[in-house]
């Protein structure tokens, strides 16, 4: 599988690599306040890793308010095993009888 991967990678470069020796078209993009001129990869590549950060960005409070969920839920569990004595105690579904 290493092999596989290793291939892959080689023939992404080499794609990538071919692009960005096609497009080096000077481009000029306009913001309010500051001109930005250069190489269209360049460009493209800059915007790209900009739209990557802000992506990552808005996804990180996500995060933290899962892994805080998670915590707590954990604690809770915790205090619920402990008020009731182990977790090995509590009855399992296969000891049940069934109503009748």
């Amino acid at each position: 599988m290493k092999f596989v991967s290793t291939i892959v990678g080689c023939i992404l470069f080499v794609f990538f690599f071919s692009f960005a020796l096609k497009n080096t078209t000077q481009v000029d993009v306009y913001f309010p306040g500051f001109d930005l001129h250069g190489p269209l990869v360049l460009m493209l590549l800059g915007f790209f890793v900009a739209g990557a950060f802000l992506g990552i960005l808005a996804v990180t409070p996500t995060v933290f308010r899962h892994r805080r969920e998670s915590s707590q839920h954990k604690n809770t569990i915790q205090a619920l095993q402990s008020a009731a004595g182990t977790a090995a105690s509590a009855p399992q579904p296969d000891a049940i009888s069934p109503r009748q």
